[in-house]
């Protein structure tokens, strides 16, 4: 018992527990439309179609979660042929050492707090975690979001399809992109009944996507989307009350099927936490 306490203090006195429950915000993704001679609700559900293209994308997030308080963060994923993702993260309200950079390659996850992490990690400033253990698990629970690292924020774009007040608000410029902005709240009941006429595996993502929602005690979202003339989300913004406080993050999307490449930290870098444990246990 004492030894799987001491993983938990390690990683949570490296400032990690925090961060890695900001990863799990980045299920916020989106894609949508602005053709002039469209419905809001139309322009959307294009918009949501075209995410199912997307096998690659970069993206900035910025806000506010209810764990860490305000949060920023620059990512770059790819979702085919194979799942990698990389993210730089600062939790803003939590102090110096409040950096992380986090790594999903090869099924594995590694979580990175540089000089921070490596004074509790016997000099070590990464942790690794095997994609067995990403399904949940009493330790990873203990770290927060580590198992939302693999969350695609494009699935996430499909979320307005389910609202029934989609309104146009204006058109504004994002990143110097002429875009739409849509505007609208979805209930989780909204959502689920959304998608029951979708393929099994879509379901099954977007399904995903709103569990992460109702382990915050979210139920419902407002959301923001600003939809660019190629019918693409350029960025979003969802908003809801959770239990622990305000939700409120901003998406915004910077480049779209671009090569991504993402490699494992050293070995020698890095502390394997499957490894520790089985050592705690045979200890």
């Amino acid at each position: 018992m004492h030894a799987h306490g001491s993983v938990r203090r390690r990683a949570a006195g490296a400032g990690l527990a925090a961060l890695l429950l900001a990863a799990g915000a980045v299920g916020c993704g989106t894609e949508k439309a602005s053709s002039p001679d469209m419905t809001p609700a139309a322009a959307v559900a294009k918009a949501a179609e075209n995410t199912e293209e997307i096998d690659s994308l970069r993206y900035r997030m910025t806000g506010r979660t209810p764990e860490e308080g305000r949060i920023k963060a620059e990512a770059q994923m790819r979702i085919k042929p194979t799942l990698a993702m990389s993210m730089k993260m600062t939790a803003l309200d939590q102090g110096s050492g409040a950096n992380a950079e986090i790594r999903l390659v090869d099924n594995a996850l590694y979580i990175g707090g540089g000089a921070e992490a490596a004074k509790e990690m016997d000099g070590k400033s990464w942790l690794k975690f095997e994609s067995a253990m990403l399904g949940g698990g009493e330790e990873l629970n203990q770290l927060g979001g580590a198992s939302q690292a693999d969350k695609n924020p494009a699935a996430e774009s499909t979320f307005l399809t389910g609202a029934k007040d989609v309104e146009k608000v204006g058109t504004e410029t994002v990143e110097g992109v002429k875009t739409t902005h849509y505007k609208g709240t979805v209930t989780l009941d909204d959502l689920r009944k959304s998608i029951e006429d979708e393929d099994k595996a879509t379901r099954e993502k977007r399904e995903k996507s709103i569990e992460q929602y109702e382990k915050m005690g979210v139920d419902t979202l407002t959301m923001d989307m600003w939809v660019d003339g190629e019918d693409h989300t350029k960025q979003f913004r969802m908003r809801g009350k959770a239990d622990k406080g305000p939700l409120d993050v901003t998406i915004t999307f910077l480049g779209f099927n671009e090569p991504v490449k993402v490699t494992a930290p050293p070995a020698e870098d890095t502390m394997d936490l499957a490894e520790m444990m089985q050592g705690a246990e045979q200890g």
